[in-house]
């Protein structure tokens, strides 16, 4: 029985497809809590030594405008999903595995149910699926749920 579950979507128009995978898992672990993270990836980094740190986590800026129209995309994901939404993290990082990695360890996340597209040429070559960036770096277990091409 899984215990604390983080749904992490992009915010894409197939979000709703990951969604309904955390729903039905919900359903078979009624005692489980449901986290749901979106990253908003910074563009503008500081480094401190070895250490690179968002911008925005200095500044305080967590409640610009790209927090603010996530929040508004997420919360009505949530809503024509019917899940939860009393955990919602909007979160800014370096990159959105970065992110995920450390809210999973920070959290003590069981599962992680996160979709990933299908990435081909030259995109899949220099980013890769965010999942696949993921997967080494968690001790939880990961339900990857196939989405269309990116």
């Amino acid at each position: 029985m899984y215990q604390h579950i983080l749904l992490v979507t992009d915010l894409k128009d197939d979000t709703d497809l990951v969604a309904q995978k955390a729903k039905w898992i919900l359903q078979t672990n009624p005692d489980a809590q449901l986290s749901v993270l979106h990253i908003v990836e910074e563009t503008v980094v500081i480094g401190f030594g070895y250490e690179l740190i968002p911008a925005a986590a200095l500044n305080n800026q967590a409640d610009d405008e790209r927090h603010k129209l996530a929040k508004e995309r997420l919360a009505a994901i949530l809503t024509r999903n019917q899940l939860p939404t009393d955990h919602i993290k909007i979160s800014t990082a370096i990159s959105s595995s970065k992110g995920i990695v450390d809210y999973c360890q920070a959290h003590s996340v069981d599962l992680l149910v996160i979709g990933r597209h299908k990435r081909t040429g030259l995109s899949a070559w220099i980013t890769g699926a965010t999942a696949d960036n993921v997967l080494p770096n968690i001790d939880s277990d990961l339900l990857v749920v196939q989405l269309t091409s990116d």
